[in-house]
């Protein structure tokens, strides 16, 4: 599919990548009505919590599922911002909350991460088995576009009822936007998502002190030690190297076997070069690209209620039908 470079020119304020990035995310207010939580066993004990918005609530046979960043939830303003757009526009909308992100731990030593999508699958069955929604489209953010994209990759039998998905800020080379979001301008943010995960692996080593002590944690200095620590042995992976490499999207877009869009801002200093599938998009037949000059990570902002992301998405999905 041919490139889009995307006709989105924010607010002057607002091109700046940082002010884009940290308002959407943390100053950002999006009314919306209180979700109704429901809790799904998954097949190896554990759960995850999904937050349903509805809109009208007449059965609209259309459904959106939405996967978070990394150290989100369903409750992030995008997340809010794009059930919004979709409530409004007659689609059900259901948050996936990933192992360990809603309010309580999950049961098992695992829980996250970007090439998760064996969990996806099993929530997918879920909704299946409710027998409301002929047609099923996926938005992932960050992680969750990662995560979203492999799903839609892999060499497996996706259900005729996914019509396809749409990847916002894709980290689709997971080492290369580790790299990117090392360097000393993203320090900040770096800092912060260390702090955070570090916090779940304390209380993960409390839980399990068997597999996991305090003191390792603590001696964690980057995301990548926490990588090579928790995230990739836990998961079934050698070491960081080895999860960043099965687990990055880039290697299953060649074989998506949905339409997809991926909407990522060339100012976003989450990623690296390689996160921009340029030669990928213009050889397939069912990825599109978007690249706007501006955005951030995640921060689309328009002088509108909904963002310029939130609308893309619906009309992207939307198009499909």
């Amino acid at each position: 599919m041919p490139v889009i470079s995307g006709n989105y020119i924010p607010p002057k304020f607002f091109r700046n990548a940082d002010v884009s990035t940290i308002y959407s995310a943390t100053l950002r207010k999006v009314d919306l009505p209180v979700p109704e939580r429901e809790r799904i066993e998954l097949s190896d004990g554990d759960f995850v919590d999904l937050d349903w918005n509805y809109g009208k609530k007449e059965e609209s046979g259309r459904l959106v599922l939405l996967l978070h960043g990394l150290a989100g939830s369903a409750d992030r303003p995008y997340m809010r911002g794009m059930a919004r757009i979709f409530t409004q526009n007659g689609w059900h909308v259901v948050g996936m909350n990933f192992r360990g992100c809603s309010e309580e731990m999950n049961r098992l030593f695992q829980s996250y991460h970007a090439g998760a999508s064996d969990d996806i699958a099993e929530v997918i069955t879920h909704l299946l088995s409710l027998k409301k929604y002929p047609k099923i489209a996926i938005v992932g953010f960050s992680l969750g576009g990662n995560m979203l994209m492999k799903y839609l990759g892999e060499n497996r039998s996706l259900p005729e009822e996914i019509i396809g998905g749409v990847g916002v800020s894709v980290p689709c080379d997971l080492a290369g936007s580790l790299g990117a979001i090392n360097r000393m301008r993203n320090f900040v943010y770096s800092k912060r998502f260390e702090l955070n995960l570090k916090q779940h692996l304390l209380e993960r080593a409390r839980l399990f002190p068997d597999q996991l002590s305090k003191e390792q944690v603590i001696k964690c200095r980057s995301l990548r030690e926490i990588d090579d620590l928790y995230t990739s042995r836990a998961h079934g992976y050698d070491d960081a190297s080895d999860y960043y490499k099965k687990a990055s999207a880039l290697g299953f877009l060649r074989n998506l076997k949905r339409p997809c869009l991926i909407l990522s801002a060339k100012n976003d200093s989450f990623l690296s070069e390689k996160c921009y599938p340029f030669e990928i998009a213009e050889n397939s037949e069912l990825l599109h690209l978007e690249v706007p000059v501006y955005g951030g990570h995640v921060g689309f902002v328009t002088r509108d209620i909904s963002y310029y992301h939130e609308k893309r998405a619906l009309e992207f999905i939307e198009s499909l039908i």
